[in-house]
């Protein structure tokens, strides 16, 4: 008997081996229906797969990430199935799945038009009405070179060429007339990709290296349902609308200028929402224990490359040389924050040590990776650097993650959490890896967070969670992470006398919350499309005179709102009382004051909200009592 013990925890016989298609048809032809691919043992593998041991099993559908991978990754086969139909002189390079759809790279003459990319879109239609198969097969190295050879295919015989030192039998796929080098996995059929667009046509180099040759590359999505390709595109539009780079300009946060490429300037309303960002994030911190500290931005070679980084992250730093040494502007804030630690002795009565710090990084980025706030160059990292002992591993845990529930729960984000495990290419013992596994675990669990195990997927130096967050729109974002490490303590001989009188290395928590601070608030700019809330809201209050015989009272009303801490401006310009309305509303300004002859008489302001419209007219100090409460209970 052959034992599947399935993601429910349930345990499935079968007596002897079978292909994943045939024990998922076994238990349920809906199930079957949907089935995009199997984990098996963790491990992401074809409907194909046979399955003749002892194992986890767990079906994927499109409602999966890995899912969804494969279904995207045999759409991306279709579409260079119809690309070689339509211009078979194109020749292949890669296709993978990505975080919404999935992308191939062409190399042709001249780009793709609108008009060719209609006529390919109709083309992959038409495969996946013709529903092939897709068969998998494998090949000597040389037998896989000879024949993508022979086809021409320079690209693919590039890439085979990188494996074949190894022996192993290569991966090919076929559907139809069209075969493709792919280890997979993929869909039975090309049948199931029912709705797809063609999205986008740009350049991309070869390898992703300004060296090579520039290559044409079309981006698309695909989708069981067009129901499902609708919400998407809606999806898609609503983005654009909430578009951070936009919205930064309109509302007069942020700029960028090609004196500093992916180097943002803060503009005087952007500073506020950042400084009332890390106000909060100051008061959090404080509240939960932790010591500020602020660590150089320059630092010597010899420490980064006692860290590591000088050998495996020196391609994305930025040198200099000072007193004609080698020096580092710091791509993480770690190696200092282990400096502040080594600064004196420690003791076991010092731990947990929780030292949090906003250290402005700087990484080099690729031009073309560069995105607004999203992808910069240099950006203020919410870092906290826990040392502690084995056995308070599990506590830290559950406050770290306690910390960032409470951060995303204000912002009215939802999240998901994943733990991810030792990767093949780890550094530390057997026992310190499962030691720190079943800590972040443990913890988790007896939170009460449902996790996802992402296998294999974790840093070199230990395992970590991920948090990842979903916006308004749902689009979803990873910013939250907890990473546990055994290395850098040991790299820097770290110690702390134990109770027992002995030297002890510590245990490391690399930990953020927002991530990126600059990503951070370009993430809030979308999710709340600029309209922030109050307490966040760079302008909160702007006061509207009708006409200039009100300016002296407006301005007696702007001093009170300030004494009291409400950031407001008055509107003097010689425009009419409704444009001077609509521009606010354009700023997304949560409250306009209007001040006529009526409101001077009663002591009073007309309040319109920006969410809920005309409020009706509110004494002055009746309206501080709203907005501080508003304000102090950080509202949405």
């Amino acid at each position: 008997m052959i034992k599947l013990k399935l993601k429910d925890g349930s345990v499935r016989e079968i007596e002897s081996a079978k292909s994943a298609a045939e024990i998922v048809k076994e238990i349920g032809m809906g199930l079957y229906k949907a089935a995009c691919s199997v984990k098996i043992n963790g491990e992401v593998k074809d409907l194909r797969t046979v399955v003749d041991s002892d194992c986890t099993f767990e079906v994927l559908t499109f409602d999966d990430v890995d899912g969804k991978k494969t279904f995207w990754h045999t759409a991306s086969h279709i579409m260079a199935q119809a690309v070689k139909r339509l211009y078979p002189e194109t020749l292949l390079s890669i296709g993978p799945a990505i975080d919404n759809g999935f992308y191939y790279d062409f190399d042709r003459e001249t780009p793709f038009s609108e008009e060719e990319l209609v006529a390919i879109e109709q083309e992959m239609k038409k495969i996946v009405k013709e529903g092939l198969e897709l068969e998998q097969f494998e090949l000597s190295p040389k037998e896989a070179i000879d024949y993508l050879k022979n086809q021409g295919e320079i690209y693919k015989v590039e890439l085979c060429e990188e494996h074949a030192g190894k022996g192993e039998p290569i991966s090919f796929y076929r559907q139809g007339e069209f075969t493709d080098l792919c280890a997979g996995p993929h869909l039975m059929t090309t049948a199931p990709v029912k709705a797809i667009k063609l999205t986008s046509c740009t350049g991309a180099y070869w390898r992703g290296n300004e060296k090579n040759k520039m290559l044409s590359r079309i981006y698309a999505v695909a989708f069981p349902k067009a129901s499902q390709l609708e919400e998407y595109l809606t999806l898609v539009e609503e983005a654009k609308k909430r578009d951070h780079r936009k919205l930064g300009k309109q509302l007069g946060l942020f700029m960028m200028h090609e004196a500093g490429p992916g180097f943002p300037f803060f503009l005087p309303k952007g500073m506020i929402l950042k400084n009332t960002l890390l106000g909060y994030w100051h008061e959090l911190h404080e509240r939960n224990g932790y010591q500020e500290i602020s660590t150089p931005i320059i630092l010597n070679r010899s420490l980064w490359e006692t860290s590591g980084h000088w050998d495996h992250y020196k391609d994305n730093m930025y040198t200099t040389v000072i007193d004609e040494k080698d020096c580092a502007i710091k791509p993480m804030n770690c190696p200092g924050g282990v400096l502040v630690y080594q600064s004196e002795p420690r003791s076991y009565r010092d731990l947990p040590l929780r030292l949090g710090e906003l250290g402005i990084v700087h990484r080099h980025e690729k031009s073309g990776q560069l995105h607004g706030l999203m992808r910069v160059r240099c950006f203020t990292q919410d870092d906290a650097h826990i040392f502690m002992t084995p056995d308070q591993i599990k506590d830290e845990i559950k406050g770290v993650a306690r910390l960032i529930d409470e951060v995303y729960k204000l912002f009215g984000f939802t999240y998901h959490v994943e733990l991810s495990t030792r990767p093949e290419d780890s550094m530390g013992s057997d026992e310190d890896w499962e030691m720190a596994t079943d800590a972040l675990r443990g913890a988790l669990e007896e939170l009460g967070l449902s996790y996802e195990v992402n296998e294999g997927d974790g840093a070199f130096y230990g395992p970590k969670i991920d948090f990842h967050l979903k916006d308004s729109i749902g689009r979803t974002w990873q910013c939250g992470t907890i990473q546990l490490d055994f290395q850098l303590p040991l790299r820097f001989g770290l110690e702390y006398n134990g109770a027992d009188g002995e030297k002890h290395r510590p245990i490391m928590i690399h930990r953020v919350a927002f991530g990126s601070v600059e990503r951070f608030i370009g993430i809030l700019i979308e999710h709340y499309a600029g309209a922030f809330p109050l307490w966040l809201a760079p302008e909160q209050a702007r006061i509207i005179p009708v006409s200039d015989k009100q300016n002296d009272y407006a301005q007696k009303v702007l001093e009170r709102l300030k004494a009291e801490g409400i950031r407001a401006t008055i509107d003097k310009r010689a425009e009419k009382m409704g444009w001077k309305i609509r521009q606010a509303q354009l700023e997304k300004i949560p409250y306009m004051l209007v001040i006529g002859d009526k409101e001077i008489e009663a002591g009073a302001v007309a309040v319109r909200s920006r969410k809920d419209g005309d409020l009706g007219t509110t004494e002055v100090g009746d309206l501080l009592s709203k907005l501080k409460k508003e304000i102090d209970d950080k509202s949405n």
